[in-house]
């Protein structure tokens, strides 16, 4: 079972320049897409605000939303209501913000996949332009792990097994361009390794396939993996952040091995696009407040999320790079959903 790719006209050299020069003007247009605060934020809010999460209930990215909308409630002063609108690799829920009143009151958690479905999927049905960027609120490291028994004991045996290999070596994934899967294929490329993608319908059952043996690795977030290897279910081999993760701390960071490669699954809060300038300003400060709070911080470090605020210009451009970089990779991987 591999994932599917195609194949697409013109260099992978020239499809990469169009991405760079897409996500430079990608970030420019947001920083220049907030209204002037024509509207004064003085009364804002004054009812509930939906928080729209693309994903079902129970996953690491909702638990995130409920935390953030909980404190929410107590910085803002209303009510902050989790909508779950799961389907379509996040598409379904982020179209309902493109298209919500461009007020406050409507707001959409996002995460890696907005910044890889416009390179991922050719037929994308709204702009990614119509959401702006409010604030970060986790960045945090995917972790490589392989089945207890395996005899793959390092991120430096993989490698090897890989390269050996003439079937391949095969990872698993929560679904094609999902971050475990694109952290694979980056592997692949800086490496030249063997490397095969399984892909799953999503992170529960390719944890499930790998504790049994019947894949050979997978990336996958903190909060997927970590309770198996604390258990002795699976075996850590390294994280994909700057610094080794704080939950696993006896785990080397693959760019330890591999220079400078990093691989993070972040939340951002976006809002839709003429949303005043004021209320993105204080839609800004109360995500910097909520992230100061001790039980949010607890609730995230529990579930191995590292809370991370940055500003609007900050988060504008860390999605555009973002976007700059899995373009490339999946140019280069000819990876496309049609």
């Amino acid at each position: 079972m591999r994932a599917s790719v195609a194949k697409r006209p013109g260099s992978a050299c020239a499809r990469t320049r169009q991405a760079l020069h897409a996500a430079a003007a990608l970030c420019l247009a947001w920083l220049c897409l907030a209204t002037p605060g024509v509207q004064a934020a003085d009364g804002y809010p004054d009812h509930p605000i939906t928080l729209v999460l693309a994903y079902p209930p129970g996953g690491g990215t909702d638990l995130v939303a409920r935390l953030l909308a909980r404190e929410l409630d107590k910085v803002l002063g209303v009510n902050v209501v989790v909508e779950n609108r799961p389907g379509g690799a996040s598409v379904i829920g982020t179209s309902v913000v493109t298209r919500a009143a461009p007020d406050g009151y409507t707001l959409l958690l996002a995460d890696p996949a907005f910044a890889t479905n416009p390179s991922l999927m050719r037929h994308l049905p709204y702009d990614p332009q119509s959401l702006t960027p409010v604030a970060t609120v986790t960045v945090s490291p995917l972790v490589l792990s392989v089945p207890a028994a395996s005899p793959i004991k390092s991120l430096g045996d993989l490698v090897a097994a890989g390269r050996q290999s003439r079937e391949g070596v095969t990872f698993a994934s929560a679904g094609l361009g999902s971050s475990p899967h694109l952290a694979g294929e980056l592997l692949k490329l800086r490496t030249g390794a063997n490397l095969v993608h399984v892909p799953y319908k999503g992170s529960g059952p390719a944890m499930t396939d790998l504790i049994g043996g019947r894949i050979d690795f997978a990336f996958a977030t903190l909060p997927a993996a970590s309770q198996y290897i604390l258990k002795g279910q699976l075996r850590g081999l390294a994280t994909t952040g700057d610094t080794r993760s704080k939950l696993l701390p006896e785990l080397p960071t693959v760019g330890e091995t591999i220079p400078d490669f990093r691989v993070q699954f972040w939340t951002a809060l976006l809002a839709p696009r003429g949303t005043p300038a004021a209320v993105l300003e204080k839609l800004n400060a109360a995500v910097k407040t909520a992230l100061q709070s001790p039980a949010m911080l607890s609730g995230l470090e529990q579930a191995g999320e590292h809370p991370t605020y940055m500003t609007q210009a900050q988060t504008a451009a860390f999605i555009a790079a973002e976007n700059s970089k899995w373009s490339k990779v999946m140019a280069e991987g000819n990876i496309h959903i049609q």
